[in-house]
Parts: C-alpha cells; sequence; structure tokens
C-alpha cells in the first residue's frame, strides 16, 4: 500500500513539474520525423498480465525487426538518439505509473517473445511484482546496446547472457524490495543518467 502511494505520488508530481519538457519533446519529435509521439508496444507486466507501455517514439515509423536496440541502429531518428542515450524517451511511462500498470521501480517490463524464454523457477518471482521504470538490472546494464553490438549474434547474447542475468536481478528485488530500496535505486537512477547526458 506504501509502495503505491509512492508511486502515485511520484507519477503525478513528475508529470506535473515534467509537463513543459515532455511537450518540448513531443514537438521536436513531430518535427524531427513524420509519425505518432508516442510508440506503444506490448509488453508482460504483473503476474502475466499484458499492456501496452508509453514511450516516445524513436524509432521511424512502421519500423521492423528485432525488438532489440543493437548499437547504432539505423531505424533510430535523429531526436531519437539523443532520447534514448538520456533516457528522455521513458518519461511517458510516469503514465503507465498512474494507471497501475507499473511501479516507479520494479523489474523491467520484457516483451512476450522474451519472456517466453523465462525459466518456470524465475518467471513466478519476476512477474510477482508490478514492472518498473527503473531497477538495479538497468543500471547494471545501462550500456546493453552497445554489449550487443560487440556481440555475434546480439538476441543470442540477449537471451543467454543478459536476459539471465536480469531475471536474477528481478527476482532479488521482487524478495528483498521495500521502500528504501526503491529511494536508493531512483537515486542511483539519477546519478547515471546526468552521467549519460
Amino acid at each position: 500500500m506504501a509502495k503505491r502511494l509512492f508511486d502515485l505520488l511520484g507519477a503525478a508530481l513528475a508529470l506535473l513539474l515534467l509537463a513543459p519538457l515532455l511537450l518540448g519533446v513531443a514537438l521536436w519529435i513531430r518535427l524531427d520525423s513524420p509519425g505518432p509521439v508516442f510508440y506503444r508496444q506490448e509488453r508482460v507486466g504483473r503476474h502475466g498480465v499484458p499492456f501496452r507501455i508509453h514511450k516516445f517514439r524513436t524509432m521511424q515509423a512502421g519500423a521492423a525487426g528485432l525488438p532489440l536496440t543493437v548499437g547504432a541502429d539505423p531505424r533510430i531518428t535523429r531526436a531519437g538518439h539523443f532520447l534514448r542515450r538520456t533516457r528522455l524517451d521513458e518519461l511517458p511511462q510516469f503514465i503507465d505509473v498512474l494507471l497501475g500498470r507499473m511501479s516507479l521501480v520494479g523489474p523491467r517490463p520484457e516483451v512476450p517473445r522474451y519472456v517466453a524464454h523465462y525459466p518456470a523457477a524465475l518467471r513466478e518471482r519476476a512477474l510477482a511484482v508490478r514492472p518498473g521504470m527503473t531497477d538495479p538490472a538497468s543500471l547494471a546494464f545501462i550500456d546493453e546496446s552497445k554489449r550487443l553490438a560487440a556481440a555475434a549474434d546480439p538476441e543470442r547474447e540477449y537471451i543467454e547472457v543478459i536476459l539471465p542475468a536480469k531475471l536474477r536481478c528481478a527476482a532479488d528485488y521482487a524478495e528483498h524490495a521495500s521502500l528504501a530500496t526503491d529511494l536508493r535505486v531512483l537515486w542511483q537512477t539519477l546519478r547515471a543518467l546526468l552521467r549519460q547526458a
């Protein structure tokens, strides 16, 4: 209950304070390339319930291909490169937090394609809590795109190396999460993003 109240207050305050920035980013996206401002993608939420996540669009409208970003992906727009590097493309997920589909902190929601690879022993634990905008695994793999770019087979590297490590982090978070750990993760995320900018 305390976590949900924290999420609601945090997301509402963030949307209020960041409204000018969100409007500015939306305008930039519209001017930079044709297509919608938002990108909606199906993700797997708490207890395996699917939902459509909100993100600012960073790729060319209608871009096809793997649901992974590998290095300097040619599908990414000019504005998209900056939005991804600074993680500004993730800000619309405060809407998903308000709607109760996500939390400020929790395991990042995965696409069904990769949830299918979750081992049974970790699946239930990883999906026991609301997915979040950030979590310890996000911090540990903040350079994920570069790691994948260096792999001979990026998707295989993701499924066999990165995904299992993320799942272990998710299961550990689900078992030991508290308001104190959430505050620490939020602070660490802010510091990491400032270094990335």
